[in-house]
């Protein structure tokens, strides 16, 4: 083992009470997209105490350099080719169900999602390669980004991207929570590993009618019905399937009698794609196709899509330099294979600027209950806080490592 993996795992034994204390008190405060304000003031606190430099990218966005032995520190120094590290803050609009004591004090609102835990593995790597860079030095550069507004789309990752965040990144890393793993495990996959998420919305109206004279007028309700059923399997025809191209619908509203054609409905629902490209055809299509379908029945039909985040596509050298790491630390068996999911996540936004890749986190409990994301209940093994932030910082120092020794040299990745 490499004298910095031991020391990086002494240094977060150290810190291993306090990333906890740090997650719980977060956890027990939990702020919607762009209001993390106290969540991001409390993370320049604990930064600045340990003598780094805070940059703040958004009001409640911030990034932390740690930098090599001989360049200066802070923004100044985005000349200098570095690893990121991601974090995402914000909590969802959800009441928590879970009995803990350091449950949500927030009514409504929880971190239902995990970013809680996201934010201390951070933290934890972060101050670690920080003391890590005072005793030993670092190969590399390292920039600590903590984003908001993940669970809106399109997504915080915009608003550090037009900031400037990835400017002398060279790769950038992040985890997620799986509460269906267990605690001590990794699970990475090269390629897309979550999918492109669109909103969609389909209106049509008519002039209305009764429904005993419907050749009178163009029935709103049937058309609806055309576009429920027939788009997905349209799509599902002119698009190619090794794409993952899923439309589904969560609403339909239309009308208030059961004696009355009404004059407008509409349904709304997500577009999802694992494919970059076919992402990139779908919008045009899906007009096209809903135009079509709807033609027949003499309504007008306007179709709304809101584009939301691109798939997380997962650079191969990244994932396998994610997989080493925890192989090193975790042991041979600690890496799984992670299925593909059609969650949207707004990582993938990085990754059309620079390469990387996110894996998942183990947080189950060996032997206990497997939870969802996004549910009131959802429970942390808190010992994958550790794991994970040892994780991350040797994935950093692994990276840097590649980076030095190819003499800061980078490949340059088309930006979609």
């Amino acid at each position: 083992m490499h004298t910095n993996t031991r020391r990086l795992a002494t240094i977060l034994d150290d810190l291993a009470h306090e990333l906890i204390a740090f997650r719980r008190d977060v956890h027990a405060h939990p702020e919607l997209a762009r209001t993390e304000k106290r969540t991001s003031d409390r993370l320049a606190e604990r930064f600045e105490l340990a003598g780094l430099h805070v940059h703040r990218f958004t009001p409640t966005g911030l990034a932390v350099d740690i930098d090599p032995p001989g360049t200066s520190a802070g923004p100044a120094s985005r000349r200098h080719r570095r690893v990121a590290l991601r974090a995402d803050l914000d909590a969802l609009p959800v009441q928590e169900a879970t009995g803990l004591e350091f449950a949500s004090t927030v009514r409504g609102v929880s971190h239902a999602c995990g970013h809680d835990v996201h934010t201390s593995v951070v933290l934890g790597a972060g101050l670690a390669l920080a003391r890590l860079a005072e005793e030993e030095g670092l190969p590399s550069g390292v920039r600590l980004l903590f984003q908001p507004a993940e669970e809106l789309q399109p997504g915080g990752a915009l608003d550090l991207l037009k900031a400037g965040a990835l400017e002398g990144v060279d790769r950038i890393f992040a985890i997620h929570c799986d509460p269906k793993l267990d605690v001590g495990h990794v699970g990475t996959r090269i390629g897309p590993i979550t999918s492109a998420s669109d909103t969609v919305s389909v209106t049509v109206t008519s002039s209305g009618g009764h429904t005993s004279r419907p050749h009178l007028t163009s029935d709103v309700v049937y058309a609806l019905g055309l576009v429920a059923t027939t788009t997905p399997a349209v799509l599902g025809r002119r698009l190619d399937p090794r794409a993952g191209v899923n439309l589904t619908w969560g609403a339909i509203k239309a009308g208030t009698a059961s004696n009355a054609i009404p004059t407008t409905g509409t349904i709304s629902g997500t577009l999802r794609c694992l494919d970059v490209r076919a992402w990139d055809q779908a919008e045009h299509l899906l007009r096209e196709v809903v135009e079509q379908i709807v033609a027949p029945t003499g309504v007008e039909v306007d179709v709304q899509i809101v584009r939301g985040v691109p798939p997380v596509d997962n650079d191969g050298e990244s994932v396998r330099l994610m997989e080493d790491a925890a192989e090193a630390i975790l042991g041979e068996d600690a890496v799984q294979l992670t299925e593909q999911s059609l969650g949207g996540e707004d990582f993938g936004w990085y990754l059309t600027h620079t390469r990387g890749a996110m894996a998942r986190l183990g947080t189950r409990t060996p032997g206990g209950r497997s939870y969802d994301l996004h549910q009131p209940e959802l429970i942390v093994d808190e010992r994958a806080i550790g794991v994970g932030a040892r994780f991350l910082a040797q994935v950093a120092l692994d990276a840097g490592r590649r980076l030095h020794e190819d003499h800061g040299a980078t490949s340059e990745v088309p930006v979609r």
